[in-house]
């Protein structure tokens, strides 16, 4: 009798534990099969990424130094070609415009495909650094303005570099085709479309997914997500209205485009706040307002430029139609002389992040940079023109690294104060922190989806 109680026992203690094992497994699986907080197939160490981070930080501080406007990335684009072919890659240039796209093929596999920006901002930097821009260059429209790296692209830069030094260096680590690009024209939301007319998709392996990452003003060492919708679709309104000019003591000689335009401006509120579901995201804002030269002439016209910003395909309809008709009618009743013309120039579609591969992505950053450094970030009304991956069919998400120094984000969340974001004067990315959690976030996540055969 003892004995047989023995082996019961065993028994029971073995069965236990198995279903103790088959347990913990099943819970790190969502119910899309996607792990949640598991390592990635392959990362790299700390050490390694210390180990790549000087010739990093170099081409940070070189870009950051001399940055190119929207379109005029021809030496942005060389420092990065000619670093890929230095690793190994297949590099083809001028692949819209000044776009570069590096090929690296390692089997068979899943094929992959990074993005990077290239482009600056016209914004005077201001951040008193010692490698400050002070770049002052000729734009599009002939004006000289200064240059910076106002939104951060040399991060995404650099750490783009970083990432394909460390693919390419650990080939025995996945399998499938990795294919780096480094995109212009980002600020403009015209690159991405632009390469994929160039044959992107055609003229090079489609890929089975994208990825992208942008900085963040969250703490340095963290990571952002968000699942679905993370950014806007945008649209550019131009709209012309007009009047007959005169003097500004005898308005009754004139029809005046400049109250008609007051008009407009403010009826044009009411599209978002009586027109459109209050759950549906949507913004109508008039950014400029042109008309007049002298405080006592009445102007023959003026013209509003609107920014026009949503997430649904519908709502995006909506606005537009709807500040079509609200221009005509508010002229109509101004007496305007004949009928405003309303221009619309299509920026880009919503940035979406496909669902089950946000899922897996997460688990994979989780797994590398552990739980506390991967946050959920709600979605924002500014524009990304990496939407027209998702676009062309090809399943996208992009995560965002955060680059504020954090004894400086927690100090300024204590006391309200608002520090400098991106597109201002004074953005200075706490870069060495930033640098290495894009890095390791950007390889472990490649490291995992490049695995096995597709």
């Amino acid at each position: 009798m003892i004995a047989v109680k023995s082996l019961r026992g065993e028994l029971m203690k073995s069965a236990m534990a198995f279903l103790a094992g088959w347990l913990t497994a099943c819970c790190c699986v969502t119910s899309t099969g996607w792990a949640q907080s598991k390592p990635s197939a392959w990362a790299p160490s700390p050490d390694m990424v210390n180990a790549v981070y000087p010739e990093v930080e170099a081409l940070y501080l070189d870009l950051h130094r001399n940055p190119e406007l929207s379109l005029h990335e021809t030496q942005t684009a060389a420092k990065l070609g000619e670093r890929a072919k230095a690793l190994g890659y297949e590099v083809t240039t001028r692949v819209g415009g000044t776009g570069i796209v590096a090929v690296m093929k390692n089997g068979p596999g899943p094929t992959v495909l990074f993005r990077t920006d290239m482009d600056a901002l016209p914004v005077e930097e201001k951040t008193g650094l010692a490698y400050a821009s002070h770049v002052v260059t000729r734009n599009d429209s002939g004006v000289m303005v200064p240059v910076m790296q106002a939104c951060g692209h040399d991060i995404h830069m650099s750490s783009w570099f970083g990432t394909a030094k460390l693919m390419a260096a650990n080939r025995d680590k996945w399998h499938g085709t990795l294919i780096m690009i480094g995109q212009p024209a980002e600020e403009v939301v015209s690159g991405a479309a632009a390469m994929i007319k160039d044959g992107l998709l055609t003229r090079f392996p489609r890929p089975d997914y994208a990825l992208a990452v942008h900085d963040e003003p969250i703490p340095a060492g963290q990571v952002g997500f968000t699942p679905g919708y993370t950014m806007a679709a945008v649209d550019s309104v131009e709209i012309t209205i007009y009047g007959r000019g005169g003097h500004g003591a005898q308005p009754q000689n004139a029809i005046d485009p400049i109250v008609i335009g007051a008009q407009t401006v403010l009826a044009l509120q009411t599209i978002v706040s009586r027109e459109m579901n209050p759950l549906d995201s949507a913004v109508v804002t008039v950014g400029s307002f042109q008309g007049g030269t002298k405080n006592n002439i009445i102007p023959d016209e003026v013209k509003l430029l609107l920014t026009v910003r949503s997430y649904k395909q519908e709502v995006r309809k909506h606005l537009l139609a709807s500040i079509e008709r609200i221009a005509k009618g508010e002229a109509m009743a101004g007496g305007a002389v004949r009928e405003p013309l309303v221009t619309v120039t299509p920026g880009t579609n919503a940035a979406f992040n496909n669902l089950e591969l946000n899922k897996r992505v997460v688990g994979i950053l989780r797994g590398a940079l552990g739980q506390d450094n991967v946050v959920e970030l709600p979605p924002k009304m500014v524009s990304e023109d990496f939407s027209e991956f998702g676009g062309a069919g090809i399943p996208s998400v992009m995560f965002y690294v955060g680059a504020q120094e954090p004894a400086k984000f927690a100090a300024a969340q204590k006391s309200g104060t608002i520090l400098p974001g991106l597109h201002s004067s004074g953005w200075a990315p706490d870069y060495e922190p930033a640098l290495k959690t894009a890095i390791r976030a950007e390889t472990a996540v490649l490291g995992d989806l490049l695995q096995g055969t597709k």
